[in-house]
């Protein structure tokens, strides 16, 4: 299943206080303290449509990372948004939030079934591990990464259960610069952190039989697994985002769905004969056209 989508996501005018939203809608920052960063999108989501967003800006001195998931509730229902996604938000029902952190993101199943980690809650309420974790396991989690083959996505789409999801705008990317191109190797094998800048983040809901779905949080292109299971689809489910502690800044990433346009094949082309991005900036080419050819424009 591949979702036909023709809404220009953005994210909703309500919004926790502490949120300014830029004129497009799309990018989403703290401008104080470390919480009230909760945020919406502006439309409910439709069956396999991931709500993509990359952090742009982080703020050093806050324990804890973005945190991302959904509600059933229509962010107009509420009387005012809560100081916290995890667990004010959650409290209320409803609604499934994952706390990202540096490590643990994957959800581990036995038999079928989500085994809830210490610090958990299920049923509509806590889910993923906290920022007090972000320190614990650090050695493990790195053995682990260290026996991960790295090897490049090859694949032009993820594939989750029967969704299908372009792969192209998953993979975060650095800015350009003499590294950037190492710096995009460690983006594309997922070996750097997911709170880290440029990581990009999504939340999606795969069906799973009559009314119900699973959550499924996609991590620089890897999926994590399902970290919720049995949300009801009988009614809209919205995207949420809580710009929370050291994440500063967030920009919602435009993911195309069935046949791309002329204009992105053409870009396409383009990239793909360049061997360093730095040398889109030598091209004879009008600078609108630079920019739009340029990899990190993506997320405009």
């Amino acid at each position: 299943m591949e979702p036909v989508s023709d809404q220009f996501m953005q994210f909703h005018p309500i919004h926790g206080t502490n949120v300014r939203l830029d004129h497009s809608g799309t990018q989403a920052t703290r401008v104080e303290s470390f919480a009230n960063g909760v945020c919406f999108s502006k439309c409910p989501l439709k069956p396999g449509e991931i709500f993509l967003i990359e952090i742009e800006d982080k703020e050093m001195g806050w324990c804890g990372h973005l945190r991302i998931g959904l509600t059933a509730r229509d962010p107009r229902s509420l009387e005012v948004v809560p100081e916290y996604s995890i667990p004010n938000l959650t409290d209320l029902g409803d609604s499934w939030i994952f706390a990202i952190t540096r490590n643990h993101n994957k959800i581990i199943e036995e038999d079928g079934v989500i085994e809830p980690r210490q610090g958990e809650l299920v049923g509509g309420r806590r889910l993923g591990r906290g920022e007090e974790e972000d320190g614990a396991g650090d050695q493990g989690d790195e053995a682990a990464r260290n026996t991960k083959p790295k090897t490049f996505f090859t694949d032009t789409h993820l594939y989750i259960e029967n969704v299908r999801i372009p792969r192209d705008k998953l993979v975060g990317r650095s800015r350009p610069g003499r590294y950037s191109h190492i710096l995009d190797d460690l983006y594309k094998t997922n070996a750097l952190p997911p709170t880290a800048r440029r990581s990009r983040i999504g939340v999606l809901y795969v069906p799973r039989g009559e009314g119900l779905a699973d959550m499924h949080i996609v991590i620089n292109g890897e999926d994590m697994g399902a970290s919720a299971k049995g949300i009801s689809t009988v009614g809209p489910l919205y995207a949420v985002v809580d710009v929370f502690a050291a994440t500063k800044c967030v920009r919602i990433v435009q993911v195309e769905y069935g046949f791309s346009s002329l204009q992105t094949l053409c870009r396409k082309a383009i990239q793909k004969h360049i061997v360093h991005r730095m040398a889109i900036d030598w091209l004879e080419l009008p600078e609108a056209l630079k920019h739009y050819c340029n990899p990190t424009s993506d997320s405009e």
